[in-house]
C-alpha cells in the first residue's frame, strides 16, 4: 500500500468532521455579523442551534435594525421567534416606523404580530391611509322610496389600538348602521338625493371608529341610486292581505248560510213527515166516526166530492198557467 494513502483517508475524514461541524457551527453567519457591526458570540449561535432556533431568522433581521439604527436585543428576538411570531416582519416594521417618525416600541410591535395582525402592513397603513369601500347598502327614506348608496371609507392603522381593535368588517358594519339611519330619517329620497354628504357628515359625526384598530379620516358616497318604491309595494302587499281576510270571512258566512239552509230543509222535510203522518190517521178516524155514527155515509160522499172538485179545480189552473206561460214566451220571441 503506498505511504500517502492513509494520508488521504485521514484527510477525507477531517474533512468529514470539519464540514459536519461548520453546518452545526454557523461560522459563515458569525462572520456575516462580525463585520456588519453586530457583536454576537459564536457559542451563542451554537445555543441557537440546541434551542431548535434557526440563527439566520434572528441575526439577519438583527443586522438589517442595527445598519437602521435600532438597537435590539437579542434575547428578545429569539423569545419572539419561539413564540411563533415573525422576527423578520417586525424588524421590518420598526424599521418603517423610525423612518415614519412614529413611536412604535419592539413589545408593542411583538404584541401586534402576535396577535395575527401584519404589522409591517399596519405601520404602511399609518403612514399611507387605505381606502375601504362598502358594498351598496339598501336604505328607504320616509316616502318608501329605496335608496342605496356605496361609500368610501379612508383609514388610517391605529398603532395604540391594534392590539384588541375591532377590524375593516367593524367599520363596514358601522358605516352601513349610519347609512341606514340618515336615509331613514330624511323625509323624501331626494333629500338625499341633493345632498349626499348629509350621510357623510351624519356618519362621520356618530364616531365610527371607537374601539377599532383604524381612525377614520373622510367618509366619501361614490355611488348612490333609487331602488323600489318600497312604500307601494308594502301598501299592495297590505291591499292583498286585507282582500283574502275580507275573502276568507265572506267564505266564512257563505258556509254558515248554507249549513243554515241545509238546516231547514231538514227542518221542512220533518214537518212534511209528520203531515204525512197525520193525513194517515185521517181514515182511521173517519172509520171509526162512521162505525161510531157519527158521520153519515152522505156526508161522506158529499166530502169526497168537495176533494174531487177541489183537485179538478186544481188541475184547471195548472193547465191556464201553463198556457199563459207558453203565450208570454211567444210575444216575447
Amino acid at each position: 500500500m503506498p505511504a500517502f494513502v492513509p494520508l488521504l483517508i485521514l484527510l477525507a475524514i477531517a474533512f468529514i468532521l470539519l464540514s459536519v461541524l461548520l453546518s452545526f457551527i454557523p461560522v459563515g453567519l458569525w462572520i456575516t455579523a462580525y463585520f456588519s457591526g453586530v457583536k454576537i458570540g459564536i457559542f451563542t449561535l451554537v445555543g441557537m442551534r440546541f434551542r431548535r432556533v434557526q440563527p439566520v431568522r434572528i441575526v439577519n433581521p438583527l443586522i438589517k435594525a442595527n445598519k437602521a439604527g435600532l438597537d435590539l436585543n437579542i434575547d428578545k428576538l429569539e423569545a419572539h421567534y419561539l413564540a411563533g411570531g415573525d422576527v423578520n416582519k417586525v424588524a421590518d416594521a420598526l424599521i418603517a416606523a423610525q423612518r415614519a417618525d412614529i413611536n412604535l416600541e419592539f413589545e408593542r410591535a411583538a404584541a401586534i404580530d402576535l396577535a395575527g395582525r401584519d404589522v409591517l402592513q399596519a405601520v404602511q397603513v399609518s403612514v399611507n391611509p387605505k381606502v375601504i369601500e362598502t358594498p351598496k347598502i339598501a336604505a328607504v327614506a320616509k316616502d318608501g322610496i329605496e335608496v342605496m348608496a356605496k361609500a368610501r371609507v379612508t383609514v388610517r392603522a391605529n398603532i395604540e389600538r391594534l392590539v384588541g381593535g375591532a377590524g375593516e368588517e367593524t367599520i363596514i358594519a358601522r358605516v352601513g348602521e349610519g347609512i341606514v339611519t340618515t336615509v331613514g330619517s330624511a323625509g323624501t329620497h331626494k333629500d338625499v338625493l341633493e345632498n349626499p354628504d348629509l350621510i357623510s357628515r351624519t356618519v362621520l359625526h356618530k364616531g365610527l371608529d371607537a374601539g377599532t384598530a383604524y381612525e377614520i379620516l373622510s367618509i366619501d358616497i361614490a355611488d348612490i341610486d333609487i331602488g323600489r318604491n318600497i312604500g307601494a309595494q308594502l301598501q299592495t302587499d297590505q291591499a292583498e292581505a286585507d282582500k283574502r281576510i275580507a275573502q276568507a270571512k265572506a267564505e266564512e258566512r257563505r258556509a254558515m248560510a248554507v249549513a243554515k239552509e241545509q238546516e231547514m230543509k231538514a227542518a221542512v222535510e220533518e214537518m212534511r213527515a209528520k203531515v204525512v203522518e197525520a193525513e194517515a190517521e185521517v181514515p182511521k178516524a173517519m172509520a171509526t166516526a162512521l162505525k161510531e155514527g157519527k158521520l153519515g155515509v152522505m156526508d161522506y160522499y158529499n166530502m169526497k166530492n168537495v176533494l174531487a172538485d177541489t183537485n179538478m179545480r186544481e188541475a184547471i189552473s195548472k193547465v191556464n198557467k201553463s198556457t199563459d206561460d207558453t203565450a208570454k214566451k211567444d210575444v216575447k220571441k
